[in-house]
Parts: structure tokens; sequence; C-alpha cells
């Protein structure tokens, strides 16, 4: 089944955090990861709850190896596991709802 992550990381001590999330991106492009960026955080979609875990880590600490101090990581997982649906079923779903008459 699919799981769906959306994640922040927050470089600290940072005004401006662009150059750090692009990076971030290219790492998530390096895996093959499918992700949507937003302009509040980024949306991953994994196979295996353990493999998401593990690439948002990764990105966690290559803040680190960027320079930065201090991140701070916000995680919120969607895994459902009664039915197969990806990132777009989500989106589709609220805009079916919103064109269909009450």
């Amino acid at each position: 089944m699919t799981v769906i992550i959306e994640f922040s990381l927050i470089p600290l001590g940072e005004v401006s955090v662009s150059k750090y999330i692009a990076q971030a991106i290219k790492l998530l492009e390096e895996k093959g990861v499918k992700y949507q960026l937003t302009p509040m955080g980024t949306i991953i979609e994994v196979d295996d709850l353990k493999d998401g875990l593990e690439v948002v880590r990764e990105a966690h600490e290559l803040m680190f190896k960027l320079g930065i101090k201090r991140v701070v990581t916000y995680i919120k997982i969607d895994d459902r596991r009664d039915k197969e649906r990806h990132m777009e079923d989500k989106v589709k779903a609220v805009m079916e709802k919103l064109t269909s008459s009450p």
C-alpha cells in the first residue's frame, strides 16, 4: 500500500530557506521519490512507511551537512491500508465534491 507523508524542514537561524529546501528536493529526485512541493512543505508518496521515514531522516540530516546548526522537522503521515490511493486521488476527491451539486 502507498503511504503519503508530508514533511516540513525548518533550518533555524535562516531567514530564507529556499536554497536548503532545494537541496532536499534534489535528494528526493536522486532517490526517485514521487513528491509534490507546496509553499509550506513537501509531500512524498512511498510504498512503505519505513522507507518514507528514512527519506525524511536523510533530508533532515542533509540540513546539518549544509551547515545548519539546528533543524526542526514536522511530519504528517497518512497510512491507509484498506485501499490503494495516491496523492492525486485525495485532491481529485475534494475537487469532485466542489463541482458536484449539493
